[in-house]
């Protein structure tokens, strides 16, 4: 994650007198030596981000903070595919599930020195294994897709690289606490340090999906990245460009062919990189809980499914149809999608229609509304009123926040059906949507739909 906000960075292609000597701060590794018999090379360029465990520069104080006290695996900790199109207007992330089920090719352990024919893995174990190398192995024998670029950022320089850019600003419906890493954050937006980033893409205790949800948080982060990174002004300010690569790239990993030359051309085609120009998935999964014997519990993928999204790496093809992107600001993010909660509209004053103008525009974002508003008793209502009962208060506040400067009013008994009476303060309805939609393994989402909206 932190290596793709290096590419989104050289969006500014402000050319090598600004960048002297960053490709020299890079630490290199060669991760593409001797490699025999890989997959042909499509169009486009496929980076192999791997996020690692490392955190041997982290202080004693953050550690106890971030709860980062354990020994590190020495394993992959996020694995994803990073695909920039060839005409650099889109870049596509699948992210590979650390537990997937995979097969090494032979190799030899670059732990004990010991050579070892194929064998069943969790798809992380690989770099414990082999390093990069094995892993770059690994995942081109899972995927035929030819990885060009190999980037591995530690838990060091994925908090840095938040930090340098002020912050990343993160949304949430609901609570999340996980007494594994120490995230605490309550429902709302929030302006997010690295230590504070760095717990919310590891939490993996905060409900049944696991890993799985883990990553979509973590795209739901590298999409709030771009976000920033391309809206706060740093690409339109050389020197302070310099100092954001620098201090990014200064504390990654990469391979011996990625340097300052690569990274401005790739940056000088991106300068209207944005959110809406990514698109994220994670590679679908055929079975969960797949046991292999010494292996233990592994993600068998879906050879159908998972095969069209690297088909459509490997081809430079959008993995997902996106229709066209919606006028006007992003949707706020609510706890209930407004599709399951049922509406009927009152006009609470004299001005003719205006009952009609509000039902039509709830449910243009999706409520459930009568499609029949009613006049209310009192026609005097200065502000506008969401009535509920208190068994459906998250319902209530989701339709509240869709109605800007309405009031709140329980009413016991009132039943699931949420009554809305429109005073003479209507303005206007804010677009909403689900803050955490249904998303199955395969789901592609574009990076503006998941970043936080404006209200």
């Amino acid at each position: 994650m932190t290596a793709l906000s290096a590419v989104v960075l050289a969006s500014a292609g402000i050319g090598h007198a600004v960048l002297s000597g960053v490709g020299s701060d890079i630490a290199r590794v060669d991760a593409f030596k001797d490699m025999k018999n890989r997959p042909r090379a499509g169009d486009g360029m496929n980076v192999l981000l791997v996020g690692t465990d490392g955190r041997d520069r982290i202080s004693k104080e953050e550690r106890r903070k971030y709860r980062l006290g354990g020994a590190p695996c020495h394993c992959t900790d996020t694995i994803m595919i990073v695909h920039i199109s060839e005409d650099r207007q889109r870049a596509s992330v699948v992210s590979l599930p650390r537990d997937s089920y995979a097969v090494t090719p032979p190799h030899v352990d670059g732990t004990t020195g010991e050579r070892h024919s194929g064998h069943p893995v969790k798809l992380n174990a690989a770099y414990a294994e082999g390093g990069p190398q094995l892993t770059i192995r690994t995942v081109e024998s899972m995927t035929r897709v030819k990885i060009d670029h190999y980037l591995e950022v530690d838990f060091t320089s994925f908090m840095k690289t938040v930090d340098v850019l002020g912050g990343v600003r993160i949304c949430t419906a609901k609570p999340l606490k996980d007494s594994y890493t120490g995230l605490d954050l309550p429902a709302g937006t929030h302006e997010l340090s690295g230590g504070q980033a760095l717990q919310y893409v590891r939490a993996r205790h905060l409900d049944g999906a696991s890993d799985l949800s883990r990553m979509t948080r973590q795209q739901h982060f590298l999409a709030a990245l771009i976000d920033r990174a391309t809206s706060s002004g740093i690409l339109l300010n050389p020197l302070k460009f310099r100092d954001v690569t620098q201090a990014v790239l200064g504390s990654v990993r990469a391979d011996k062919g990625f340097g300052t030359d690569e990274l401005l051309a790739l940056g000088r085609a991106m300068r209207n990189f944005s959110p809406s120009s990514s698109e994220f998935t994670t590679v679908p999964i055929g079975r969960m809980g797949y046991a292999v014997k010494g292996v233990g519990s592994t993600l068998k993928w879906d050879p159908v499914k998972s095969r069209r999204i690297f088909d459509a790496l490997r081809e430079d093809r959008p993995l997902g149809a996106h229709g066209p992107r919606p006028a006007g600001p992003a949707p706020v993010r609510v706890p209930v999608d407004p599709r399951q909660i049922r509406v009927q509209v009152q006009n609470g004053t004299h001005t003719s229609g205006l009952g009609k103008r509000v039902d039509d525009a709830l449910a243009a974002t999706g409520f459930r509304t009568t499609r029949a508003p009613v006049n209310a008793k009192d026609r005097e209502v200065q502000r506008t009123v969401v009535a509920f009962d208190p068994r459906w208060d998250q319902s209530a506040k989701s339709l509240a926040t869709a109605l800007p400067g309405s009031a709140l009013k329980p009413v016991e008994g009132q039943g699931p059906l949420l009554k809305v009476v429109a005073g003479a303060d209507f303005e206007r309805v804010v677009r909403v949507a689900p803050a955490e939609p249904p998303r199955k393994s395969g789901t592609v989402v574009r990076g503006d739909e998941v970043v936080c909206g404006k209200r």
